[in-house]
């Protein structure tokens, strides 16, 4: 090819359909998944307690001109030039984790809440150091010391567990695990655990035994924005989160704490210990969303998850199925279907047939493997976020229990009052 077919390849013509051609022109097929996606969200109720639906802002931040800025490093110590104005947005969406959550420090550079925990073990503990987490089968998290995951590969798990009696966590195993292994680090925290913490009392058992304490709130990190549930922050060394479920905000993780002996140390833990560059657009993002959870219209949404996750749990009891704990603090919960013929993959199959969405779970101590569960977790977030409010919550946990436990004749009747309600409470 001659220089000049190169340069007239390159042609400003060329260049204006590079910047000007729309989604649906430049690619049918995403532009055709996009729509459908955003089809079936509007038409499903979203019970699936790790999604939410974020503002129309959140979504121009994350398709925003940052997306084509890379930096490494911090604000003021860059390795890249032209960062001034990045170095502004993520100074501001720093002071606005830190005023959410009165922290004096604040990370947001992680790009999940799994690389926000590696970095504080990788930051607070050297390789094989003993870590004590909750057991992921009673409601851990995989980044909490799970075998298949680095963080069990790297350190020394042990684990707790729960009361059988109750469900919850059991202080007492906490505290005589904690004497009999003496670790560097306790984990609080996990992926379905519907119960509020003890934070007071975890802090204790970390105080005993001279251990580091880490909450990790993902799940409920908006019921603490809202006021709704007691500040990690206040107890615990090192709080982890991520910028979405209860907290609305973009995909991403992030890092709080006071100690001020810690900041080198966990900011050298996150880069260049386990990422690179940040996501500078999801940092737009998630400054956007800590920026909406400091409005007062946040406080009374953190009030109606709760009162959501309370009216679902409470109506799938009295629909006669099995709530694990018998309630809930958080916006999840847990179903324990091992009285039904049926396991966890079966039943979420079954509930997206008629329109909710949900995920296979394992209970305390499943029997069965992760790849069929003997449980299901339901979330509110996504759906309070629609608008939706007690009366609508207890309505979804009759459906579900009408179809788990087979008092309907036809699925696709009821698969229409799903679709109606979800009708009645459009997004964008």
């Amino acid at each position: 090819m001659s220089l000049d077919q190169v340069q007239a390849d390159y042609s400003s013509d060329a260049l204006e359909a590079y910047f000007g051609t729309s989604l649906s022109v430049a690619d049918p097929d995403v532009a055709a998944l996009v729509v459908s996606e955003r089809t079936r969200q509007k038409q499903h109720i979203e019970l699936i307690a790790s999604e939410n639906v974020v503002s129309r802002a959140v979504l121009e931040a994350q398709g925003s001109v940052f997306s084509n800025k890379t930096v490494e490093g911090y604000p003021g110590a860059r390795y890249h030039g032209g960062a001034e104005i990045a170095d502004t947005l993520e100074t501001l969406g720093t002071r606005r984790a830190c005023e959410l959550f009165n922290a004096a420090e604040a990370n947001l550079q992680p790009h999940s809440g799994s690389q926000a925990n590696l970095a504080v073990f990788s930051a607070l503990l050297d390789p094989f150091d003993s870590v004590l987490a909750l057991d992921l089968k009673c409601g851990g998290h995989l980044s909490h010391g799970a075998k298949a995951n680095i963080s069990g590969k790297l350190f020394t798990i042990h684990a707790y567990g729960l009361r059988p009696d109750t469900g919850f966590i059991d202080l007492d195993q906490v505290a005589e695990a904690a004497r009999i292994h003496r670790p560097k680090l306790i984990v609080a925290g996990g992926s379905s655990y519907p119960r509020a913490l003890d934070l007071k009392a975890f802090r204790q058992i970390a105080d005993d035994v001279g251990a580091y304490l880490l909450v990790d709130m993902a799940h409920f990190a908006g019921l603490v924005a809202g006021g709704v549930l007691d500040n990690p922050v206040d107890y615990a060394d090192v709080v982890t989160t991520t910028t979405y479920k209860s907290l609305r905000g973009a995909r991403g993780g992030m890092i709080l704490w006071n100690r001020d002996d810690l900041t080198r140390r966990l900011r050298a833990a996150v880069f260049p210990g386990v990422q690179g560059s940040p996501l500078l657009n999801m940092m737009a993002a998630k400054a956007v969303g800590l920026g909406e959870a400091l409005q007062p219209s946040f406080r009374r949404y953190a009030e109606q998850v709760q009162l959501n996750a309370r009216a679902l749990a409470g109506q799938l009891l009295a629909d006669g199925l099995s709530v694990v704990t018998h309630g809930t603090d958080t916006p999840l919960m847990l179903v324990d279907l091992t009285d039904l013929d049926f396991d966890g993959q079966t039943a979420s199959d079954k509930l997206a047939a008629i329109g909710i969405t949900c995920n296979k779970n394992l209970i305390p101590n499943d029997p069965r493997s992760p790849a069929k569960t003997s449980g299901l977790r339901f979330g509110v977030s996504a759906m309070t976020s629609r608008g939706m409010v007690e009366k609508e919550a207890r309505r979804i946990g009759t459906w579900i229990a009408d179809c788990l436990l087979g008092r309907i004749t036809s699925h696709q009747m009821i698969h229409r009052d799903v679709l109606a309600l979800a009708r009645r409470f459009e997004f964008y």
